[in-house]
């Protein structure tokens, strides 16, 4: 009997040995998360990596679990919005730790550069417009250029049709397509009669429409930057069909394992519907052309490969009234435009990414002035290569060289000895940038373009700087300095080429404010020019004298609203753009007001869907206060101002099935009378006057009638994004 109570006595023993010693295993790890600022985070996650060890903090954001292993161990902190924190450490000193967790830059809450920039992207996360509305604006007739026009800070100039921004004129505004220049971006026109921009927006699905302090990644733009990036993958394949009153297009997309090819043609043709609709120009030849894209993708190992194309060919003849030839101008245009653009995008490392890229432009211009006949043709290259690194979630630096070359030529010939003029122009530079995420509330951008100039053995230096900071949870302010060189346009280099590159500096405040499908926008700028061209005869010509003596200002205040919230299947925006500009230029001989620049400029774009109709009825509404033009009876330059320009646009989309649609737009539908301006007679009248002329849209409405057709893999896509 003692000796069974023995081994019960032993049992017990060792078990109590047992159960203290497993105890005094256990190691205790312990301490508090917080964020920068002290505020305790509840249920941010504590663990050890690699074991089922951990727990979450308490509401004071104290945390303390017990654990076997011993040694160095790996403590993970993870919670959402913040980046996860790491330490290795001996599990002896894992207590009373103090951990403060840095907010993830990365989140949709944190603070975005916006000044400036106005973006057209399902992927942004701040989109004042998406692709889908480029081209259902009313009055854009399908034109991307045609939509942005009714984004604040440009200038409705209805007899020229590209983009005026904040005071400068159209040269002013570069395109690229997937980060590479086109050259040619507009298709030629006579005076008078808008051009449209080439491409069609079938092959793109991201806008980027950058109306000052754009990044130091782009130059040769005193205004604006204006970036096209085609899709990089179709869902599907499908084929489009379009008939039109004014001609017709096919479009189709191929899709195979790991490339794909899509391809767009139009036809365009005025003839039938100038036998309906009367217009002030007499056409001997209506405006015709046809236009062809492509783009193919191949997906490789570690990147992306595209190879854009597009080809146009236009022509007509005309004669135009001209007060100071009874007979009126005769004029005639012939052109054929090759765009071609090959780029990659891919990585080089987990956090090194490289894009290359380049483009070539053949344009031919055939024009004819009565009796004179002008032939251009340029030649125009573009090479670019980009790295990006990304060292951490805060900073990044990307930098990159791209070269620049262009040969023009023209020659003119008539009742005279044929003349020739023209250059070669080879520009080399070379930028880099640095994204600085401080909080999701501060963020920084700084960058340096360097150009040279071989025509004018120059250098140039453009710094660019940008900050951004949210002042709420849907809220912020952006400011942002930029200085910017162009070298002149064609129109002056073709005569002399001892000259320097005109500059720019924009300064620019933004407040943003983004919520419930709502953005806000207001912005403050203030454009300074020196360098400007000047000459001293009517229009640039071999007899004239060119200097760089010019200079001006722009400044102004940009208001967008956008909501696509309050009232059910209605969407609508509402821009308006004040502006103040002077400058003196061209053979002005005074700083004036430009003819391309109107003080007061604003939109009103509504889209209604109409459910029981199965139709989309869109209106447009332009206003722009009058331009300025010289009235030679009276004293003084560019002293007097048109009559303000008013436009309303209506249109209708009816889907007769899901993939069959009737589209119906008008233009100008109450038939406002504008004038784009006065030509005067080049010689008095017999009581001293000299008579005038307006200068008259060449119709004062224009209505269009189209059906689309969609064949697709789902029986669902339509072409509805690309009216």
């Amino acid at each position: 009997m003692i000796y069974n109570n023995s081994k019960v006595s032993l049992s017990i023993f060792f078990i109590s040995l047992f159960s203290i010693l497993s105890l005094s295993a256990q190691t205790v790890i312990s301490g508090k998360v917080s964020e920068k600022n002290g505020t305790p985070i509840e249920g941010a996650n504590v663990y050890l990596d690699g074991t089922y060890d951990g727990t979450a903090t308490d509401a004071q954001g104290n945390f303390s679990f017990e654990t076997e292993e011993k040694g160095p161990q790996l403590i993970k902190v993870t919670f959402l919005s913040f980046e996860p924190y790491t330490f290795f450490g001996d599990v002896k000193i894992l207590n009373n730790l103090k951990i403060k967790l840095r907010e993830d830059v990365n989140s949709l809450e944190t603070v975005v550069l916006s000044a400036g920039t106005l973006e057209a992207s399902d992927n942004s996360k701040v989109s004042v417009l998406k692709p889908l509305d480029v081209v259902t604006t009313a009055s854009a007739l399908g034109d991307f250029v045609g939509a942005l026009q009714t984004l604040p800070g440009t200038t409705t100039v209805a007899e020229d049709g590209r983009l005026f921004v904040r005071g400068g004129d159209a040269s002013e505004t570069q395109i690229f397509i997937d980060g590479i220049r086109v050259f040619t971006p507009y298709t030629p026109t006579t005076n008078n009669a808008p051009t449209r921009g080439r491409y069609s927006p079938f092959l793109f699905d991201g806008i980027t429409f950058s109306t000052g302090g754009y990044s130091a990644e782009f130059g040769q733009a005193l205004s604006s930057v204006l970036l096209l990036n085609t899709i990089d993958e179709p869902a599907q394949e499908a084929t489009n069909i379009q008939i039109m009153s004014v001609g017709g297009g096919f479009g189709h997309t191929e899709k195979w394992d790991k490339s794909s090819l899509s391809i767009n043609t139009s036809y365009i043709n005025l003839a039938p519907y100038l036998a309906l609709f009367n217009s002030r120009n007499d056409f001997q030849k209506p405006f015709q052309t046809f236009s062809g894209e492509a783009v193919y993708r191949q997906k490789l190992k570690n990147g992306l490969l595209k190879v854009y194309g597009a080809f146009d060919t236009s022509n007509f003849s005309l004669t135009q009234e001209d007060i100071n030839n009874p007979d009126g101008t005769q004029f005639s245009l012939n052109n054929k435009n090759f765009y071609g653009n090959t780029s990659y995008s891919g990585v080089l490392t987990n956090d090194l990414k490289i894009d290359v890229g380049a483009s070539y432009t053949l344009a031919t211009t055939d024009i004819g002035i009565n009796n004179i006949t002008v032939d251009d043709t340029e030649n125009s290259a573009h090479f670019k290569i980009k790295l990006k690194n990304r060292f951490s979630n805060r900073f990044k630096l990307t930098g990159g060289v791209e070269q620049f070359i262009t040969d023009f030529d023209e020659q003119v010939s008539g009742d005279f000895n044929p003349q020739e003029y023209g250059y070669k122009n080879n520009l080399t530079a070379a930028f880099a940038e640095t994204d600085i995420i401080f909080s999701r509330n501060f963020a920084i951008k700084t960058g340096l373009r360097v150009e040279y100039s071989a025509m004018f053995n120059d250098i140039t230096i453009a710094p660019r700087l940008s900050l951004a900071y949210k002042t709420g949870k849907n809220s912020q302010l952006s400011i942002a300095y930029g200085n910017f060189n162009q070298q002149p346009n064609a129109e002056i280099l073709k005569f002399e080429q001892n000259l320097r590159a005109r500059n720019t500096s924009h300064y620019i405040a933004n407040y943003q404010y983004t919520a419930n499908n709502r953005i806000f926008r207001a912005e403050l700028y203030r454009k300074d020019y020196t360098n400007l061209v000047t000459y001293d005869t009517t229009t640039a010509s071999s007899e004239s004298n060119f200097t760089n003596n010019g200079d001006g200002y722009a400044q102004g205040l940009d208001v967008f609203f956008r909501d696509d919230e309050s009232i059910k299947n209605l969407d609508y925006w509402v821009s308006y753009s004040y502006l103040d500009s002077e400058r003196k230029f061209q053979n002005y001989p005074i700083e004036a007001t430009p003819s391309f620049a109107s003080k007061h400029n604003a939109s009103v774009v509504t889209k209604y869907w109409v459910e029981k109709w199965q139709s989309q009825i869109g209106a447009s509404y332009t206003y722009g206060s009058g331009r300025s033009y010289t009235n030679p009876n009276e004293p003084g330059f560019l002293q007097e101002q048109t009559r303000a320009f008013n436009s309303l646009s209506l249109n209708c989309a009816y889907l007769i099935t899901p993939q069959k649609i009737v589209y119906a737009s008008v233009n100008n539908v109450l038939g406002f009378n504008n004038i784009n301006g006065y030509q005067y007679a080049n010689t008095p009248n017999a009581s001293g006057q000299f008579n005038r002329q307006a200068l008259l849209p060449a119709t004062d409405q224009f209505f269009f009638v189209g059906f689309f057709w969609t064949i697709s893999d789902d029986g669902k896509e339509n072409q509805l994004d690309n009216l």
